[in-house]
């Protein structure tokens, strides 16, 4: 017995409806997540007036200084000024470099992007081809070895695997070169050889974490009812896993992705200060310590963007994947 057309139209609204009501939360949980930034923020020790004329400054010269960066104004007020910048996407004025922060974000943000998509590109299909054969040889040797050798790898935090990637690769072998720094007018196999170990030290815990919830993610679909209907007729364990459990298993897998690499953000900020790459994180350790505030709150704001806008990719696929909601 088929739906009829007004069921399909009641579960079409339904399913907009719980989307939509994603994206609501997730904008709130934004302005919630900007007015924590603004407050942590304000809350460091010292401004960028102090910073920039040094130990030696009468409090007549850091008022001064103070006042013509408006950082005498009340907190409510900055922002409120900062936050609708934000909205007009104008991220203020750099108080150390005197610029606007979109200028000084706009030549890093891309060294950012490009760490992050060739760690994707290389982490993900390692990741879910690990998944995958763990979960087809559950309880077996490989299973066992690969299970050990994930563990291993989400025990290591990145600022170890990095400073042992330099010391093997940079001090011992000279293969790679210790500082990640890209020229302009560099070629792929440049790019590819100073990027090598940062793309490493992100990829392995990357990796491990997703390859586990993949793992955990199709073996829970192996022991449905289905699974053990389509072993009655004969299917192969290959041809179950590509023809019934993954596309069944597409919503907790993107789920582990997208956290996965959500944790790429965090990682980021050891990785590129270690590595000294100019890219998005190392600018806001270097905006904490002069004390840039403005700087400081535009590049945590796109970090808590991007781990928001990753979450809700990751529900809305959830729920698209959902059999009982996508074809109501």
């Amino acid at each position: 017995m088929t739906a009829s057309p007004d069921a399909h139209t009641q579960g079409g609204r339904q399913l907009a409806l719980m989307i939509l009501g994603r994206i609501g939360a997730s904008v709130v949980t934004l302005i919630l997540v900007a007015l924590v930034v603004f407050a942590i923020s304000s809350l460091l020790p010292g401004d960028a007036a102090q910073e920039a004329l040094g130990q030696s400054a009468t409090p007549e010269q850091i008022a001064a200084l103070r006042q013509e960066m408006g950082l005498d104004r009340p907190a409510y007020e900055r922002f409120g000024t900062w936050a609708w910048g934000l909205i007009g996407g104008d991220a203020g004025q750099s108080l150390v470099a005197n610029m606007p922060v979109g200028d000084i974000i706009r030549e890093r943000l891309p060294n950012s992007l490009i760490l992050a998509a060739i760690t994707t590109l290389v982490a993900v299909p390692l990741a879910l081809g690990i998944g995958i054969a763990s979960a087809m040889n559950r309880d077996g040797r490989l299973d066992r070895a690969l299970n050990i050798a994930t563990l291993s790898m989400v025990a290591l935090p990145e600022f170890l695997v990095a400073t042992l990637a330099v010391l093997i690769f940079s001090v011992w072998l000279q293969w790679l070169p210790s500082i990640a720094l890209v020229p302009e007018e560099a070629g792929v196999a440049e790019l590819l050889k100073a990027l090598a170990m940062p793309v490493a030290a992100l990829a392995i815990v990357v990796m491990a974490q997703m390859a586990r919830m993949t793992r955990a993610a199709i073996i829970d679909q192996l022991d449905r009812p289905y699974v053990e209907m389509a072993v009655l007729k004969g299917l192969s364990l290959r041809r179950i896993i590509l023809t019934h459990v993954l596309p069944n298993s597409v919503g907790p897998i993107f789920n582990a992705v997208a956290l996965s690499l959500s944790y790429l953000l965090g990682g980021a900020i050891i990785v590129e200060t270690i590595f000294n790459y100019p890219g998005l994180a190392s600018l806001m350790v270097n905006a904490v310590t002069s004390r840039d505030m403005p700087l400081l709150q535009a590049c945590a704001m796109i970090f808590c963007a991007a781990y928001l806008a990753l979450m809700l990719i990751a529900d809305v696929a959830a729920i698209l994947a959902n059999p009982r909601l996508r074809n109501q």
